[in-house]
């Protein structure tokens, strides 16, 4: 349900833009002529223009999906720096892997390794050939082996409870909301320039300007209208991440069979988490622990429960520990 609000929120966008546009005196007519100068808001010329746009937003906004859904796992390792790593030139990592994955009945992820000698985690991928297991050479070291399979049982349960698949989902949506928003905020400039320039000549030739205060009003409108989309779809996105850090913790716990070294594993990570050269905030959004240099600002740290994308690590520790 939380996905589907996804699109819902992209549909109501452009519905409100057009309603925009109308009552600012541009109504759609037909196909032959889409917009023509009228002097109130006409609800049925609304939904037209609503049904004419819709094909064209959903064509554009579903190859934007399917190039970035698809090339995330190239995307995910460049922003990391991850490379892969065989049972030869790491046996332990390997072999934990492979024995959680018999116990649950999976098939085996690929396995990559960050070079940072803090400690971080995360899974990746949409399918069974992108799957894979992330962890940083420093978590290797500094974890023992229950601690470790804790934490590669927890990123497990990521790919058996498709979470991945759905945050990168989430991740995509959210990416197409802000790069629109991106873009209205751009035009803004060009609006100011090109009318003023036109008002300019306007007052020279004794001719009114007055149709570029509309339009300047109309893309404020629709760059507030974008704004508030893309709040609710980070709201939507962080409660679907938090949701489900609580059930990859149950489901690690569950898989290496030993709750409170999962517990111990997030105290470690937690107080030195690394991939602090990652400053996507999509990306950091997989890692078990979010990075030092993501930590919350003030704005955030007041509003911790909307504007996190984790749930608190103690509390998730303390749920560990009752077991």
């Amino acid at each position: 349900m939380l996905l589907l609000s996804f699109p819902c929120i992209i549909l109501i966008l452009v519905w409100v833009i057009i309603a925009v546009l109308n009552a600012l005196g541009l109504a759609f007519v037909s196909n032959e002529q889409y917009y023509s100068q009228t002097q109130s808001f006409d609800l049925d010329s609304v939904n037209q223009g609503f049904l004419v746009t819709v094909p064209w937003v959903v064509g554009a906004v579903g190859i934007w999906f399917a190039i970035a859904y698809f090339s995330n796992t190239a995307m995910i390792q460049s922003a990391t720096g991850a490379h892969s790593v065989t049972r030869k030139e790491n046996p332990r990592i390997y072999n934990i892997v492979e024995n959680l994955c018999m116990t649950c009945g999976m098939e085996m992820p690929k396995i990559n390794v960050v070079d940072d000698p803090q400690l971080n985690a995360y899974a990746s991928g949409i399918n069974d050939s992108t799957y894979t297991v992330t962890v940083t050479t420093g978590i290797c070291e500094r974890l023992n082996d229950e601690e470790l399979a804790g934490v590669i049982g927890h990123e497990l349960t990521h790919i058996r409870n498709r979470d991945t698949k759905v945050l990168i989902t989430s991740i995509v949506f959210v990416g197409i909301i802000s790069a629109a928003l991106n873009i209205l905020t751009n035009n803004i400039y060009r609006i100011f320039y090109f009318s003023d320039r036109g008002n300019r000549r306007s007052n020279v030739k004794g001719e009114g300007g007055g149709g570029s205060g509309a339009i300047l009003i109309a893309i404020v409108v629709a760059i507030v209208c974008t704004a508030i989309a893309y709040f609710f779809t980070i709201m939507t996105r962080f409660a679907i991440s938090r949701k489900r850090e609580f059930m990859a913790d149950a489901g690690g716990a569950e898989l290496c069979g030993n709750p409170h070294a999962l517990a111990s594993a997030l105290r470690k990570i937690s107080n030195d988490p690394g991939l602090d050269n990652v400053s996507r905030a999509d990306v950091a959004q997989l890692f078990i622990c979010k990075p030092d240099q993501l930590k919350e600002g003030f704005f955030e740290k007041s509003f911790s429960q909307l504007f996190s994308t984790h749930p608190d690590t103690q509390e998730r520790i303390r749920i560990l520990e009752q077991f």
